[in-house]
């Protein structure tokens, strides 16, 4: 296996990638948790574009974008960060420092003149973190009202030239507020449940096997429950910071911290009206390539069995710490959907988006429920070059929603579509 020194990091080819677009070299960086595929065109000219692909804790090296956007010209960083595949090492504002050392790699590669930073999913709030971090400095990330701050690390960060937005959900901590079963009466005990806020009680509108139809006074009281629920956690998870800086916790650095029944609750997944569409015209990608202007469906599938998820260790029991919970999943709120503290975390989508110039391109999947989540990101983005688009029929991943499918083959250019977009979208940028 050929190995050599390439700026500061060490390089060699990754035989086990052979389907990649450019036989992938694989980039070790430091610490060593954080790691890399780096993928080129096959053929053509030398790309001048470099985009960086990274999440949270997702396995980056083999996205999809890796490959497709290398098919189109691109070079293209696959990326792993040093919480890969365990979100109980989450320190969420430390994993900038992983865009930056991918950053800092990509600019010295011979021929890149624009890096892009390419936000999938929980990729967003990563990207966009760092970019509003770039622009703004530490200020950004520190303050009384951030359930987690961030450190002087983070000044002087390389800046990005553009962002990518692939069905970015609006952060961990909104996810992880709206998916919070606001029933549970003891956090010590997950089978003490409000029956008037049981989610899958069909007394308040649940439907087992089908899409459940919930009055607007449960969904109401239900957001406000989540709200409630999510800042009683956030005090609870305070408090014990502050016993362990005072050195009167059972550990001075850290501890478990588990959110029962805090995964499997997220009312839209059940009831599909919540979050259905955009609220105003916006472009619409459908399947034979071309693009109109119309309010953009979303055309999921109720989810089933999240019952039984719910109240489950495995599926449904988040098993964070209190700095990974407070750094990454926590955000206080008013209410879950709409009433929410954005800048109270620095997982936050919409509040990084405030303070970013930078082009960006926010693209939404027409088969999942990020569809008005998108939308607000795009209202809520501050720059003046930008640009959102839904691909219909795509699942979160891209790819062809067959179960949403009304006829065989309705939605299958899904991923060539979304693609061929976000290449147009960069050539004429770049």
């Amino acid at each position: 296996m050929r190995r050599a020194i390439v700026a500061g990091v060490l390089i060699f080819c990754w035989t086990t990638l052979s389907f990649g677009q450019t036989n992938p070299l694989y980039i070790q960086f430091r610490p060593s948790a954080v790691k890399g595929a780096l993928y080129k065109p096959d053929s053509g000219p030398a790309p001048h574009v470099a985009i960086l692909v990274i999440h949270r804790t997702s396995n980056f090296l083999s996205h999809p974008a890796t490959t497709e956007l290398s098919r189109r010209g691109f070079m293209v960083l696959g990326m792993n960060p040093r919480s890969d595949n365990n979100e109980s090492a989450v320190d969420f504002e430390a994993n900038a420092l992983d865009i930056k050392s991918g950053i800092e790699f990509l600019r010295k590669q011979p021929g890149i003149t624009k890096v892009l930073l390419f936000g999938h999913s929980g990729g967003g709030p990563a990207t966009s973190f760092y970019e509003a971090v770039v622009e703004n400095g530490v200020s950004y990330c520190r303050g009384p009202n951030k359930t987690m701050e961030c450190g002087n690390d983070l000044a002087g960060l390389p800046k990005a030239d553009g962002i990518i937005l692939m069905d970015a959900h609006p952060g961990v901590s909104v996810n992880g507020l709206r998916s919070l079963n606001p029933a549970v009466l003891n956090d010590s005990d997950p089978r003490q449940i409000d029956a008037s806020l049981d989610p899958f009680s069909p007394r308040n509108g649940y439907v087992p096997n089908g899409p459940s139809h919930y009055s607007d006074d449960f969904k109401k009281r239900y957001f406000k429950a989540q709200a409630d629920r999510m800042n009683r956690l956030i005090d609870a998870a305070k408090t014990k910071m502050q016993k362990m800086k005072g050195r009167t916790d059972t550990y001075p650095d850290d501890d478990v911290f588990l959110v029962v029944r805090g995964e499997g609750a997220r009312l839209m997944e059940l009831d599909i009206s919540i979050h259905h569409s955009t609220v105003k015209p916006r472009k619409l990608l459908k399947n034979d390539g071309t693009i109109v202007t119309q309010i953009a469906e979303s055309v999921r599938r109720p989810a089933t069995g999240l019952d039984a998820r719910n109240a489950s260790f495995n599926d449904g029991t988040r098993l964070l710490t209190v700095r990974t919970f407070l750094s990454a999943n926590a955000i206080r709120a008013e209410d879950s959907m709409d009433r929410i503290d954005w800048c109270s975390s620095n997982n936050s989508t919409d509040c990084a988006l405030r303070s970013i110039s930078v082009p960006v391109l926010i693209t939404a999947m027409g088969g999942h429920y990020f569809i008005r989540d998108s939308e607000v990101h795009y209202e809520m983005a501050a720059s003046k070059d930008k640009d959102f688009i839904v691909i219909d029929g795509a699942t979160h991943g891209g790819t062809p929603c067959t179960a949403c499918e009304t006829a065989p083959g309705a939605y299958s250019n899904t991923t060539k579509n979304l693609f061929d977009y976000v290449s147009k979208w960069i050539n004429a940028r770049y």
